[in-house]
């Protein structure tokens, strides 16, 4: 039994695209996802209540609302939903976490996309790579839109990798979108592919990405404090794509 409480109960979704946005390397999942919730001004749709999430109130500028850490946004024209972060899941809670958030996405007919980071030193001028894996019958969305597969063996650590691994074990049609980014710092470039390449085509969207890149700097600076409230936690609490060979 899954413990999302839906706080807007008008909104109608019909098996809509979900794209997590939970803290990782270099941020991209939370970066790509935020933006989608700014861009398209998604409505809080339900919080999220399980095993992993730091029990904490979250408020907003300009607001006395206190909101739960984790919850879920939603678009109904674009039958689109998110799932924003403030704060890391932990690597001792991650299956619960997992558990309870795949309850929820089987019985609402959703299909996932989960966002993680390869750790790679981009040259000057690099483009990041995305790749894509898939759990279920999901992987003919990779191949429509042309993601290609990994070029080595590797693994999803973190809650990411805890939501791919449940999925897969239940038959889950699910999504892993993995995107080359920097091991050290926020990568909104990273983000900004994960959604031209891969977000916005499988979810049947446009998303307008060029601010990311052109405010580059202030996102690293916005983020930055997050982001070493990561590093400072346990790495295997923070959900990224590792190669294999990293574990040998």
């Amino acid at each position: 039994m899954s413990n999302i409480t839906v706080v807007a109960e008008d909104i109608e979704l019909d098996a809509p695209t979900l794209v997590e946005g939970l803290p990782g390397l270099g941020l991209v999942g939370k970066i790509a996802t935020d933006h989608l919730v700014e861009k398209f001004d998604m409505t809080y749709y339900a919080g999220i209540d399980c095993g992993g999430i730091p029990e904490i109130a979250v408020y907003e500028g300009n607001d006395r609302k206190l909101l739960p850490p984790v919850r879920l946004y939603a678009d109904e024209a674009r039958n689109l939903v998110a799932l924003k972060s403030d704060v890391p899941v932990s690597a001792e809670g991650s299956p619960q976490f997992a558990h309870c958030v795949t309850s929820w996405v089987e019985s609402h007919d959703v299909t996932p996309l989960y966002l993680s980071g390869l750790p790679h030193q981009k040259q000057a001028g690099e483009i990041p790579k995305l790749y894509g894996v898939a759990t279920g019958e999901a992987t003919h969305l990779l191949d429509d839109h042309d993601i290609d597969y990994p070029t080595e063996t590797g693994a999803v650590s973190g809650p990411t990798g805890a939501l791919l691994h449940h999925a897969g074990r239940v038959d889950l049609d699910s999504i892993g979108l993995i995107v080359q980014s920097d091991p050290q710092f926020p990568d909104p470039e990273a983000a900004r592919i994960l959604i031209k390449d891969g977000i916005a085509p499988i979810a049947d969207i446009e998303v307008p990405t060029d601010d990311l890149v052109e405010h580059a700097e202030d996102i690293r600076q916005q983020k930055e404090q997050f982001a070493q409230r990561m590093q400072d936690a346990e790495q295997e609490e923070s959900s990224q794509a590792k190669p294999l060979r990293m574990f040998q």
